[in-house]
């Protein structure tokens, strides 16, 4: 059966009116959107459109004053501190090298068996402390050896001066030659040579006997050890018997940026002492005090620094040989400096400037200043700023010249409060 002309005219109806519905809906569900959001807040005493209420768009109704602007509007609040003046000094901070004022690798003067050590490894030993022994015997030898022929010389020496004396008695008699006077007096001449020779000899001798003690060339802790008893020994081995690094006093080399040259070398001019801290790789523990102690004589062109050394003492070992440490070098002291927080300096497209509190306002002011020296926490300002006034270290960000702030100590309003209390209760009936 064949479906009647008449439905496929009712199908489209019934289309066309449901499209019409749909579009009368969304365009009812608009309206009612736009109503709730742009009705106006109602004021303090529940009638919308009061005094204060937000205008289109949530910005501040006129006569409301904005966020931090002039007049009555809404308050930043705002941290504060209060330049002082106080000695603050001027600090230079570099990297650093611990390294050793003398090192010393201890190697005998003369070849033999190492016969005994008499150190341990890691020990702390002396300037002139026997480290080791090598047999003697041979040395022994040699000094009686060379003994002997100086006493022989010597002895053909004095027998020769006799001779001369006696030619000489015979010569003022007239009873020999003056030749054969000349040929003894030239004989004695060569003995005293010989016998000088000798004794050069049998002090060489006496000295590779004291050799054969090997010490300490100076004071210091003693490495590994690098050859046990019974290898032979000589003054041409690279390694040695043991090294010696010196740890009281020790050194810390750092390099001086070029541009702090000119000051450090005033100070070094002046003849001052220059006070050096050593601090651990956080920069938290002080490890040792001493003072600046050279700068050197050129700069190193790929870095652009000067190479300097700083002395301590190091009394309680606690600098060790190529550690890592952080100097900080006093160069002076600035006396009665104006100082702020580090973060109530602000930095503008014309310069750096402040937030000056006005206490009796509650408004802020935009003060350019002038900054110098700096600590981790403080910094001075040399111009635009005198102690005594408050500067703002906190909601800086939000601020403008003439806003106003709240600050934590102050309590809030009374009509403030009994605003949120009547919105907690609701509007009254």
């Amino acid at each position: 059966m064949n479906p009647s002309p008449s439905q496929p005219r009712r199908s489209r109806r019934a289309k066309i009116i449901g499209s019409v519905i749909a579009v009368l809906a969304m365009a009812g569900l608009g309206t009612l959107a736009w109503y709730l959001t742009h009705q106006p807040a109602a004021g303090p005493g529940g009638a919308p459109g009061a005094p204060g209420a937000a205008g289109p768009g949530g910005a501040p109704a006129a006569g409301g004053g904005g966020r931090g602007g002039r007049g009555g509007g809404m308050a930043t609040t705002v941290g504060v501190a209060t330049a002082e003046r106080t000695d603050i000094p001027v600090i230079l901070d570099a990297l650093g090298t611990v390294t050793a004022a003398a090192t010393a690798t201890v190697r005998p003067q003369v070849s033999g068996i190492l016969q005994k050590v008499h150190f341990s490894e890691g020990q702390l030993v002396k300037a002139g402390q026997v480290m080791a022994s090598i047999d003697p015997r041979p040395f022994e030898m040699a000094l009686m050896q060379a003994a002997g022929t100086r006493q022989r010389n010597e002895a053909q020496l004095e027998s020769a001066k006799v001779t001369l004396e006696r030619y000489r008695t015979l010569l003022t008699q007239d009873s020999i030659a003056r030749q054969e006077v000349d040929t003894q007096a030239a004989l004695v001449k060569q003995l005293q040579g010989t016998a000088m020779t000798d004794r050069a000899a049998e002090g060489v001798a006496r000295l590779n006997l004291g050799y054969t003690q090997v010490k300490a060339p100076i004071t210091g802790r003693v490495g590994l050890r690098v050859i046990d008893m019974g290898n032979l020994v000589g003054s041409g081995d690279a390694n040695g018997i043991a090294v010696i690094t010196q740890l009281s006093p020790i050194d810390v080399e750092f390099a001086v940026p070029q541009d702090r040259v000119p000051d450090l070398q005033g100070r070094i001019r002046d003849s001052a002492g220059l006070p050096a801290t050593a601090f651990d790789r956080t920069r938290t523990t002080s490890l040792a005090k001493g003072e600046f102690k050279a700068l050197d004589n050129q700069v190193d062109v790929q870095t652009g620094t000067v190479r300097a050394k700083a002395r301590f003492a190091n009394d309680d070992q606690a600098l060790f040989p190529s550690q890592f440490v952080n100097l900080r070098l006093e160069l002076r002291t600035i006396k009665d400096a104006v100082v702020v927080p580090v973060t109530a300096l602000r930095h503008g497209s014309t310069g750096d400037f402040v937030y000056v509190l006005n206490a009796a306002e509650r408004t802020v002011a935009v003060r350019p200043v002038t900054r110098g020296q700096a600590t981790v926490d403080k910094v001075e300002v040399k111009t635009g700023l005198k102690a005594g006034e408050q500067v703002i270290t906190e909601g800086a960000d939000r601020l403008k010249d003439g806003a106003r702030v709240t600050l934590p100590t102050d309590k809030p309003a009374a009509g403030a409060a009994g605003g949120r209390r009547r919105q907690r209760e609701g509007a009254p009936q």
